[in-house]
């Protein structure tokens, strides 16, 4: 053809996607391998996002068009689910040229769940950034940040992007992933206030069209059904279910996101009161899983329902065989959710959902044979808790931490001293009353995942941060000196890793006020500014509060009566009489004696005559009578017992058979 492609295109005003992959046809069907014009088709068809027919159009194609089109290629692959693929190709050298690369690469980092390459590749993109490309950067950032805080994995997350800012309430997908981070951090209230935020946005961007806006409010409504849920607001979460049932399914594009929105409609709504009924859902939506996966934490969960319905249907011995051979594969103790909540499930459907002392003798056996399983371990000693032994489950737990000490390993150590296992063990302990051997546990616990840090210099996760605060408040209450010098230590550590956290900065304050800076000090409100909104007068006019009875018993003593103070006038104690009181009646003089002691007393029926002839002053008890007569005091003399000789004992027998 004497023009090629571009020079056709220069010549025209074409910008519709469809019009430019037509004419790029036309001129394969005359030049079959022309590369300009199968790179114009590749771009249209990933436009069109007929991603499915451009991966086809690469691999019908020779090495030079994926070498030429190299970015659309890792494009195509991670938009087909081909992640790992696109990874490989979007690696090229560091510069300004491989931004794009770059980007491809950390979506389908995100995607294969390989978060720590995502933040690194986003944190450099950001900030870099120029115009518009910011706005969608920060998104994509805030969307991995949303990730790391389901997974647990917080402490990648940059200190400064916890906090909700101004530009978190700019765009509807920006507050949507704010309110995701709020709520895998558990702040229900502030992410229920985002995702309104979120949908507020959505319906007014006028960008939008009237059906991609309703796909984009769905995932917003089925967080919202989630929240809901959690705040125990059941009533509404029902409302804006049956709210995404009437749009229907056709308006949700992505195959997870429906799955999601319909377990999440099915527990608000009427169908999870019918596990039968409920499995039908599950099991349809595990078709749609087949296509696309979802992301681990989310897997989990739907595999986790699934399980909790087997429970309510009684299939108790295919769930607990299925599940042990899940568990067969790990290696224990482990610290990862999945593999014990797996423990729980096979220990309920053992003790076929039973629960108390009937589930023990079924568990107790199990723990014999897997004595590292720290799920088991967990649902044994609540079960101990429940029935009012909490000695029986600090012993265990206490022989399980010591085990698992004894050995040595990195790995054994780090679920010894794991923030959750110390946790529960520190509150039994001060429940009991044991304020010194939760002290010590804290201590081991803190020096342990100091002198990790130090030597691996790993992040810290919220859950060791928060282990390490709770440990140096403790420690400032002991009048041990290495206890606050420990303290002091955690705090230094924890202000170090974040200079604007406010509780470590008071922390290092009041464990070693001698060392603390200006700077430390001024982060912190003064006392006067504290107290100013507290009114003194009305205070000391209320009085001091006493505290309930089901709180603390309180001793209280009557105040000494001075020689000025007048005695108040004992008041007359108002007399209690019977109803049916006569004062002009008698009185029964025999009225505080027992009833069968009073003179008028009259057994009744047959037994009871007897028993009175019995009783009588001088009467002999006779025949059945004498059974049941009171003995005498024996004498000083021998007591025959059984066997002691004698006879009689048959006299009064009759002899069997017939008359």
């Amino acid at each position: 053809m004497a023009t090629d492609l571009t020079t056709l295109l220069k010549r025209t005003q074409i910008t519709d996607h469809d019009e430019i992959l037509k004419t790029a046809n036309n001129i394969l069907k005359q030049k079959k391998n022309d590369p300009d014009a199968q790179h114009a088709k590749i771009v249209a068809l990933l436009n069109l996002d007929r991603f499915d027919d451009a991966v086809h159009v690469f691999e019908s194609s020779d090495k030079d068009l994926k070498e030429k089109a190299r970015l659309e290629w890792a494009y195509a692959l991670y938009k087909t689910g081909r992640a790992r693929e696109a990874i490989d190709v979007a690696r090229v050298a560091d510069g300004e040229a491989g931004r794009g690369y770059k980007h491809v690469e950390a979506q389908a980092a995100y995607r294969t769940e390989d978060f720590a390459r995502s933040v690194e590749l986003y944190r450099g993109l950001v900030a870099n950034a120029e115009g518009d490309a910011e706005a969608d950067l920060r998104i994509n950032s805030s969307a991995v940040d949303a990730l790391l805080e389901w997974n647990l994995r917080g402490e990648l997350v940059d200190v400064g992007r916890k906090k909700v800012g101004r530009g978190d309430l700019e765009a509807f997908e920006s507050a949507y992933n704010a309110a995701c981070c709020c709520l895998a951090r558990g702040e229900l209230a502030q992410g229920e206030m985002l995702l309104k935020r979120a949908r507020a946005l959505c319906e007014g961007a006028e960008e939008l069209s009237g059906e991609k806006k309703r796909a984009e409010v769905v995932p917003i409504l089925g967080q919202m059904v989630y929240v809901l849920l959690r705040l125990g607001r059941r009533e509404e979460a029902g409302r804006i279910a049956r709210e995404i049932e009437s749009m229907g399914e056709e308006v949700v594009v992505d195959l997870n996101t429906r799955q999601i929105v319909q377990v999440n409609g099915m527990v608000a709504g009427e169908a999870q009161r019918n596990p039968y009924l409920a499995q039908r859902v599950l099991g349809h939506g595990g078709e749609t899983m087949a296509k696309e996966k979802p992301f681990a934490f989310q897997e989990a969960v739907l595999k986790q329902n699934r399980y909790a319905l087997e429970l309510q249907m009684g299939k108790f011995d295919g769930l607990a065989g299925s599940v042990a051979l899940i568990l067969s594969k790990e290696t224990a103790p482990t610290l990862d959710a999945y593999y014990n909540h797996l423990s729980v499930f096979n220990a309920a459907a053992r003790a076929k959902a039973q629960t108390g002392k009937e589930a023990l003798k079924h568990m107790l056996p199990a723990m014999e044979k897997r004595p590292k399983d720290v799920g088991l371990l967990l649902t044994i000693a609540q079960l101990f808790v429940m029935t009012g032994d909490s000695s029986t489950a600090t012993t265990m737990l206490e022989k399980f931490l010591e085990l698992l000490e004894q050995t040595g390993s990195a790995t054994e150590l780090d679920v010894r001293f794991a923030p959750g296992l110390i946790g529960i063990m520190v509150s039994l302990y001060q429940s009991a009353g044991r304020r010194g051997s939760a002290l010590n546990e804290l201590a081991k616990a803190a020096q342990h995942w100091r002198r990790k840090m130090q030597e691996d210099s790993i992040a810290m996760s919220m859950g060791v941060v928060n282990l390490l605060k709770a440990a140096g408040s403790l420690m400032l209450e002991s009048e041990e000196a290495e206890h606050a010098e420990l303290a002091a230590e955690l705090f230094k550590d924890l202000y170090e890793r974040d200079d604007s956290d406010k509780y470590a900065a008071a922390g290092m304050l009041a464990a070693s006020p001698q060392t603390a800076t200006n700077e430390q000090s001024q982060s912190l409100q003064s006392i006067d500014r504290l107290i100013s909104t507290i009114d003194i007068d009305a205070l000391e006019n209320g009085g001091i509060a006493q505290p309930t009875a089901t709180t603390v018993a309180v001793t209280r003593k009557r105040p000494a009566a001075s020689n000025d103070t007048p005695k108040p006038a004992k008041r007359p104690r108002k007399a209690r009489l019977p109803k049916d009181y006569d004062p002009d009646k008698r009185p029964d003089p025999e009225r505080w004696l027992p009833l069968r002691d009073r003179s008028t007393y009259r057994p009744k029926g047959k037994k009871g005559k007897a028993r009175r002839e019995a009783l009588s002053q001088g009467a002999v008890a006779q025949g059945s009578a004498a059974e049941n007569a009171r003995p005498a005091t024996p004498s000083a003399g021998v007591v025959q017992g059984k066997g002691s000789g004698g006879g009689g004992g048959g006299a009064n027998k009759k002899k069997k058979g017939k008359r």
